[in-house]
């Protein structure tokens, strides 16, 4: 199932991003980390408990305008849903 669409996604316990100073953005997990970049960054950037999916959906619809609407809202959703999955993200 994927994140209501009004819910607003945060960053699990023990989850944060890395600093902005490093070569690479990271997510970094309780045991591991994920790479960033691109897409992925905006999305993360905007899990912050103040953006609902919905306005990160929009917003990341606004930065790529030459792709598709649709596929960038489904992609958004799984990306959220996955993260969510590995606890990296909580929805309130």
């Amino acid at each position: 199932m994927n994140p209501e669409i009004d819910k607003r996604p945060r960053l699990g316990p023990g989850c944060r991003l890395n600093d902005k100073s490093q070569p690479e953005r990271m997510l970094l997990m309780p045991e591991r980390a994920l790479r960033l970049n691109g897409p992925s960054l905006a999305i993360i950037e905007r899990c912050d408990g103040q953006h609902s999916v919905r306005q990160i959906i929009s917003e990341l619809q606004t930065l790529y305008p030459k792709a598709n609407p649709q596929k960038v809202e489904s992609d958004i959703l799984d990306y959220l849903k996955r993260l969510e999955e590995q606890r990296a993200l909580e929805f309130e």
